[in-house]
């Protein structure tokens, strides 16, 4: 029997009884998976919908009504208890959103909506209460708008894959206009497996079908969610939960043969497959399961190419060049390391690269009257390190270089702009840096090689080694060693053989559990080799012998 979550104590909670709540639905959601949840719209109180207001962010346009976040925040306490006896009474209704287009990297507009500042109270209120219920429903291959979760950690997932698994296809897919193309009767069905509260579903629905005000003129909406709110990407997570993830795990991968792989940020996602024939039967039924649900594939940016491994040592002997693709902002390749082993390699995308250029110089030309030199560089120091703190992950660093080189060219440009007359040389601009120096391109994140080699983390003071579970071109297997790390389980570690003809002399697979003792055994011919029995890729026996490796 479903029971109300309501809780019934006199007077309105605090911030702190507030999230209490919260998690008590995601506790309830987590301990009931078919669990639906009743009654949610009992949440929205004064003292909630205040702290939903202190979410809200200060320097955003207005909507519709072009009432500010300062001036609602001048009557706060009367406009919240306004806007609680609206929502108590069903009386409230969403203001249209208003419409507007920025450019998109290939020429075409991409739509905004930006609602008013009550509907983004509200909005914050319900995007709260959903993450709440749907946090635990959520599968690890999702990492967008999760919390905890970012776009670093799918990369660093994406990296796992690739390394230590067998792929040899990348299935790039991109859904064309997702967000204006989500069908509201399914994403009504989609929110129904665990919320019945009518109340709630139906603010839900009134938001998706306020209308959107373009150029003065208003229009019904009757497909998509609004970008630009702060509910849209916990309802795109839901309803590709639905549509593509659950489907992915609980069907793709028992129809697959070979090992099949998903990684999904927001409406962004990439696919990793063994066979080449598995991966477009699964572009071939992507299309047809996202037809169903009112989505359709982008042709032009959705394909099938070889990538991986193995697919990187056969163009090699055909002297050929495995093709690239897009996530997240970085161009995703085949690299040769130092050792002549594989590795993924990632720069950044030139689009995202071209246009941020675009905004700093843009940025500068605003800037570069209305304050002081001194006054605006620390600004300009801060859009910098922001920049390296996203794209700064090991193996990107001459990208890094060549934007920090072109933003110093472009602020030396719109320094010597300031007036008729040139006011500033190379040399003195020297001299400046000197002083005030612009940050320096740096790593913020680092992944390990997952070959099997000793790769030091970001913290070097505790180095330690990444196990893959097996290597999977059985004629660069050399040596197989089982793990002695604790954590690492029964996990066995293959070591491919490199440019110097196999492991260095001394070398066993106990030098190898930390990367401090693994520089120390480099050079250190007393260290005692250890062989145990292993097993390949293939589940072939090795011979067992006790002679040591040539050097």
């Amino acid at each position: 029997m479903q029971r109300d979550l309501r809780d019934r104590t006199a007077g309105h909670g605090t911030g702190a009884q507030f999230s209490t709540r919260l998690k008590s639905l995601t506790l309830r959601a987590g301990r009931s998976p078919k669990y639906r949840f009743i009654s949610l719209m009992h949440l929205f109180t004064e003292d909630f919908l205040l702290a939903c207001f202190g979410e809200l962010k200060r320097n955003k346009a207005p909507g519709v009504d072009a009432v500010t976040v300062e001036e609602y925040e001048a009557n706060l306490v009367v406009n919240i208890r306004g806007l609680v006896q609206r929502l108590v009474a069903r009386q409230y209704r969403p203001q249209p959103t208003r419409r507007v287009y920025i450019p998109k990297p290939n020429g075409d507009k991409r739509p905004l909506g930006i609602p008013a500042v009550e509907d983004k109270i509200v909005q914050m209120a319900c995007k709260l209460i959903l993450e709440a219920v749907f946090e635990v429903d959520f599968l690890e291959v999702s990492y967008g708008f999760r919390s905890g979760r970012g776009a670093h950690d799918a990369l660093d997932a994406l990296d796992r894959i690739v390394m230590t698994r067998p792929v040899n296809y990348v299935v790039d897919a991109d859904i064309e206009r997702f967000f204006d193309e989500v069908s509201h009767d399914w994403l009504m069905r989609c929110l129904r497996q665990r919320i019945v509260d009518g109340a709630f579903l139906r603010l839900i629905a009134r938001f998706l079908t306020a209308g959107v005000v373009s150029e003065g003129r208003k229009s019904a909406t009757t497909a998509g969610t609004p970008q630009g709110s702060v509910l849209s990407p916990v309802l795109a997570n839901v309803y590709l939960h639905y549509v593509l993830d659950l489907w992915f795990e609980r069907k793709v991968k028992r129809q697959t043969r070979g090992e099949v792989h998903l990684t999904r940020y927001a409406d962004d996602f990439v696919v990793c497959v063994q066979s080449g024939q598995e991966a477009r039967r699964f572009m071939a039924s992507l299309a047809e399961r996202l037809g169903k649900f009112g989505l359709r594939l982008a042709a032009a940016k959705s394909r099938v190419i070889e990538f991986g491994r193995y697919q990187w040592a056969v163009a090699r002997r055909k002297a050929l060049r495995l093709a690239t693709f897009d996530f997240l902002g970085f161009t995703h390749y085949c690299e040769q390391t130092r050792m002549g082993g594989f590795k993924l390699g990632r720069k950044t995308e030139r689009k995202r690269l071209q246009r941020a250029l675009v905004q700093m110089n843009d940025w500068l030309r605003e800037i570069r009257n209305r304050l002081r030199l001194r006054d605006w560089w620390p600004l300009l120091a801060a859009k910098v390190t922001g920049y390296y703190r996203y794209y700064g992950i090991s193996g990107n660093m001459r990208s890094l270089d060549s934007y920090y080189q072109r933003v110093l060219r472009l602020a030396y440009n719109w320094i010597n702009r300031r007036s008729q007359r040139r006011s500033c040389d190379w040399e003195r601009f020297g001299r400046w840096l000197e002083k005030h120096p612009l940050p320096r391109p740096k790593t913020y994140r680092r992944y390990a090689l997952l070959s099997g080699s000793v790769r030091e983390e970001p913290n070097d003071r505790n180095g330690h080694v990444r196990f893959c579970e097996r290597a999977y071109n059985p004629k660069e297997v050399r040596y197989g060693f089982y793990s002695t790390e604790p954590d690492a389980g029964n996990l066995q570690v293959w070591f491919r053989e490199g440019p110097r003809g196999g492991l260095p002399k001394g070398v066993g697979h106990e030098a190898y559990s930390t990367a401090e003792t693994g520089r120390r055994a480099w050079d250190n011919p007393e260290v005692r080799i250890q062989k145990p029995e292993c097993r390949g890729p293939e589940n072939q026996k090795p011979e067992p012998t006790n002679q040591k490796p040539d050097p």
